[in-house]
């Protein structure tokens, strides 16, 4: 096998993290379908390279100067590479709370324990900001991960200034909280821990069963009206679930999770995200009657967003997983999002836009109207927000506080 070079962005220089390990062996290149990814070079990593993954390919980011592609040079060793393995880096950041002032974003900070995620949905609208680190959005987003285990410590010195003014933090907005290695690093319990001395409100929304580890913190805290949690489910087919999202909970995991936390006393909402039309839109009904019974009372969807290099990553998912239904799920895409396969404006790249994408607002809200459940009118996380108690935040006092009393 020899490894091919292209340039990509001519001036920049390479990352040192994305140096930091040999590019993974890619396909040669291909003729472009005309529902194939517009890469002019294939990217393809072999089955056995990619096992337990979602993503089919590892692109060098958008930000390197050069692109890597493998070609097969007679030696038939492109098929041989050995099963991905995850590494994971501890990183220090300066601060743990995020900030934005998106107008179609209905909250305006978030915590994010972990950049990349084992999860490895397909579609996960996370993965370009791997580029930032000099890494690819595609395999290397869910194998070559980053953990903040300082995450506590800053929360706890960000939230004890004098001006810092309360309003719900949202968790697992970006990547998972409750990815396979928070079992290790224990990083959002951490967090959870924090905010429940402090009294501090907080939303949380996962595709993981292990979010039933922390409900003695979640359960105290929803008795103050401190905390939301929602699970995302995607779909109810188990073989769809395992190809699309294959690390996460199973979809019947995450139904029991809901229970749980319902029973535990704690309000409980889904997320029925992301809806791609032509290949899961039709389980809308099932998945909220499933999680009524489960004990939710709101629920929210999000339309399949493709920015960036997400777009290529999904049709190659798409081409080899469903290649039957290939054609008519990007023409479905297309046809809510103005023709374009992604509308990045505000207020539609939540929802989309046109005939199609009304049908499926219309549905998710008559199933939801049915069967009692609360939605809201924006997207996202917009109904688990709202009635979170602000005000009872409280700087928990210190030991050396209470000495300089005497």
């Amino acid at each position: 096998m020899d490894i091919h070079f292209e340039n990509a962005r001519p001036g920049n220089t390479a990352s040192p993290r994305a140096a930091a390990r040999p590019p993974i062996p890619k396909a040669a290149p291909h003729t472009k379908a005309p529902d194939a990814p517009s890469s002019p070079v294939s990217s393809v990593v072999p089955a056995t390279g990619r096992r337990g993954r979602g993503a089919r390919s590892n692109s060098s980011g958008r930000y390197e100067p050069l692109s890597y592609a493998a070609f097969d040079d007679g030696w038939e060793t492109i098929e041989e590479q050995s099963a991905l393995k995850t590494e994971i880096t501890d990183e220090s950041p300066r601060k743990i709370i995020t900030r934005n002032q998106s107008p179609d974003i209905p909250f305006d900070r978030s915590i994010n324990p972990y950049r990349g995620c084992e999860h490895g949905c397909v579609y996960c609208f996370a993965r370009p900001t791997h580029a930032y680190m000099g890494l690819s959005p595609g395999l290397d987003f869910e194998s070559r991960l980053f953990a903040k285990p300082n995450a506590a410590a800053l929360l706890e010195r960000e939230l004890s200034k004098p001006n810092y003014t309360v309003r719900p933090i949202a968790i697992g907005t970006n990547t998972d909280p409750y990815q396979p290695i928070e079992r290790r690093y224990r990083i959002m319990r951490q967090v959870l821990d924090v905010l429940d001395r402090y009294n501090h409100p907080v939303t949380i929304v996962t595709k993981s069963a292990l979010i039933t580890r922390d409900i003695d913190i979640l359960s105290s805290m929803a008795k103050r009206n401190l905390v939301r949690v929602a699970l995302s489910i995607t779909t109810l087919d188990k073989k769809l679930a395992r190809a699309m999202e294959p690390r996460a909970s199973a979809p019947t995991r995450r139904m029991a999770a809901l229970e749980l936390l319902s029973a535990a006393g704690i309000p409980t909402g889904v997320m029925v995200a992301p809806v791609i039309p032509g290949l899961n839109d039709h389980e809308i009904e099932r998945i909220l009657r499933g999680a009524h019974y489960a004990g939710v009372e709101q629920a929210g969807f999000i339309l399949l967003r493709l920015p960036h290099e997400i777009k290529d990553l999904f049709k190659e998912w798409l081409a080899d997983t469903a290649p039957d239904k290939a054609r008519k799920v990007m023409k479905l895409i297309r046809d809510t999002r103005g023709g374009k396969e992604y509308d990045a404006e505000w207020g539609k790249r939540m929802r989309g836009d046109g005939p199609y994408a009304w049908t499926i607002k219309r549905r998710f809200d008559l199933a939801a109207e049915k069967l009692g459940i609360r939605t809201s009118k924006s997207s996202h996380t917009h109904a688990l927000n709202g009635g979170l108690d602000c005000a009872a935040f409280k700087v928990p006092e210190k030991v050396g506080d209470q000495l300089a009393l005497f």
